[in-house]
């Protein structure tokens, strides 16, 4: 008990220094959407207990999947920091499990968890005794469920064929949710599926209404996981193989062929990329092939274009992953690696989509202008704005050879990571935007469009790219050493902002791709390709004539979100009398 309570009081500390500045806006804005997510949860509980099931049902997805596709959740106190106590790995699991109990995500999902509390006093008061147990444990098993399965990926990464066979499951596990419209439909399902009950997230649920042994299973299964978990630190401990094949010596006779074949090799080698390119890969096809168990297969052809928007989304922080082995370009003036890594980008992920994109599109027969004009536009964006991103919007990541024994944590600035990938999700889409309007309206002038643009995004976002990486060089590689940004003597805009002005910004840049893309761009897509009532596209629910006015709306909402984003963070030139 007592190295637990340590262990917690250490956490508090860190958390108490560490969240500052951006870091805590962040923390804030995350812990205001996970307040209204648990008020709705505890809403559900007096909608009905089917309801509150499946919301439970969702949580435990979260905790399990979030990690995963998030850098590896918390690990504040990592198990590396006390390998020289000799804890009993039972004893340090417990100990850590103690600590993950402190922290944002666990106090909302406690939050959310009130809503047994809730249901049990509507029953009656043993009901809301059982309650309060039936809460505790179920936190342990989400936080526990967590770890787990954050472990069992990171062991799988330690080598190719785990990496690759974790990838193609989570991309697939990731499509199946973001098409769990067609699952329900298949089956006929109207109402919430009976086997939320017999999930995990759904025994302390039917403790509180009276099957008592779900409490006790709930505790069996705790400890379960504690085992499993202090099985797992141990296997953590143990250091990655490597691989003793020989390999082939790198010959190039161009600088930018030697960043080609170095970068080339980077992405056979590093399991993290590995990884990142069978999630990718795993995610485009599932999503565009989830439609056939209804028959339809009008969205096959999209799996290449979305397996590019993904692979850009994976690749979002691509210097900082690489860590501080940018000294080895800025040792040699005015040099800039920046077109060969656009190069290596597109050899390894454009094959992959063109054959994606060309198979699938000939089965379906077409739309052909379409996806040949998406094609292009969509490779040229992504291997431009790969670059772009990492070098104005860099997370500083941790060099690969000191990676910890969780190979999923590439930095320590997790949030970041995410916002930098849903940021380069929905530029990707940006610059596939023009083709995809002028092969709707045009037909194949749209292919002409889609090379155009995707010719001008590489060779535009790959100089800008250049020219930063020239001029800030020393500076990225402080911010990659150091982990912090360097210091300025003049405020930047967003500095200068109110904290009202801060916050409308945030959210502006952080939900304006809601309404834009699901609620704007594809409702209108389906309401074209006459798929109604889906999910929570609102313009499939929509009269015939309010449909597409609807989703048009929501594309000048999403749009007027980050017009106001960008009107707010604008640039204001200084008012007369004032220096």
């Amino acid at each position: 008990m007592a190295v637990a309570l340590t262990m917690a009081q250490m956490k508090v500390a860190v958390l108490r220094h560490a969240f500052r500045g951006g870091r805590a806006q962040m923390a804030g804005t995350g812990a205001a959407l996970g307040v209204l997510l648990a008020a709705g949860t505890v809403y559900l509980a007096f909608a009905g207990p089917d309801l509150l099931a499946a919301g439970y049902a969702v949580w435990l997805l979260g905790w399990m999947l979030g990690p995963v596709f998030m850098g590896g959740g918390d690990e504040t106190l990592r198990p590396e920091y006390f390998s020289l106590l000799g804890l009993p790995p039972r004893r340090l699991a417990a100990g850590l499990l103690v600590a993950a109990f402190v922290g944002v995500a666990p106090l909302v999902s406690l939050s959310a968890l009130l809503g047994l509390l809730v249901a049990g006093v509507r029953l009656g008061v043993a009901n809301a005794l059982v309650a309060v147990p039936a809460m505790v444990l179920q936190l342990a098993m989400f936080v526990l469920l967590s770890k787990v399965s954050v472990a069992v990926v990171g062991l799988a990464l330690r080598s190719r064929l785990g990496a690759i066979a974790s990838g193609l499951l989570n991309g697939a596990i990731l499509a199946a949710l973001g098409q769990i419209w067609v699952f329900f439909w298949a089956f006929g399902q109207t109402g919430v599926p009976a086997a939320v009950w017999y999930l995990p997230s759904g025994w302390g649920l039917l403790a509180v209404q009276g099957d008592w042994w779900a409490l006790a299973a709930l505790a069996v299964l705790v400890l379960l996981l504690l085992g499993a978990w202090a099985v797992l630190l141990g296997r953590r401990a143990g250091a990655t193989r490597v691989s003793a094949r020989s390999r082939r010596p790198m010959t190039a006779a161009t600088p930018n062929g030697a960043i080609v074949a170095k970068e080339l090799r980077t992405w056979s080698r590093d399991l993290v990329r590995n990884h990142q390119v069978t999630f990718a890969l795993s995610y485009g096809v599932c999503f565009a092939a989830s439609p056939l168990i209804l028959g339809w297969d009008g969205m096959l052809p999209y799996a290449g274009p979305i397996f590019i928007v993904m692979a850009a989304a994976m690749s979002a922080n691509l210097y900082g992953t690489d860590g501080t082995a940018l000294w080895l370009t800025l040792m040699t003036p005015g040099a800039s690696d920046v077109r060969g890594r656009q190069l290596a980008w597109l050899s390894a992920q454009a094959p992959v989509a063109i054959v994606l994109t060309v198979a699938f599109t000939a089965i379906t027969g077409g739309p052909w202008p379409l996806i040949l004009a998406l094609l292009p536009a969509l490779l040229g964006g992504a291997a431009g704005l790969v670059p772009l991103i990492s070098v104005y919007a860099l997370v500083p990541g941790t060099d690969p050879h000191r990676r910890a024994g969780n190979p999923l944590r590439t930095s320590e600035d997790e949030g970041g990571l995410t916002g930098l990938a849903y940021l380069m999700l929905a530029l990707v889409l940006v610059t596939g935007a023009p083709a995809t309007l002028a092969a709707i309206w045009y037909g194949w002038a749209g292919v002409a469009v889609g090379v155009a643009t995707g010719v001008l995004c590489y060779w535009g976002f790959g100089l800008l790219a250049e020219r930063r990486l020239r001029s800030h060089g020393p500076e990225l590689l402080d911010t990659m050493r150091t982990g912090r940004k360097p210091r300025t003597t003049v405020k930047s805009r967003f500095d200068q902002l109110s904290k009202t002005q801060k916050t409308i910004a945030w959210w502006c840049f952080g939900f304006g791709a809601i309404p834009l893309v699901p609620q704007g761009i594809v409702a209108a897509v389906f309401v074209s390709n006459g798929m109604l009532r889906h999910s929570w596209f609102l313009a499939t629910y929509m009269p015939p004539g309010l449909r597409y006015p609807v989703a048009a709306c929501f594309v000048l909402l999403g749009l007027a979100m980050y017009g106001t984003g960008g009107w707010i963070v604008k640039p204001r030139p200084p008012r007369p009398g004032r220096t």
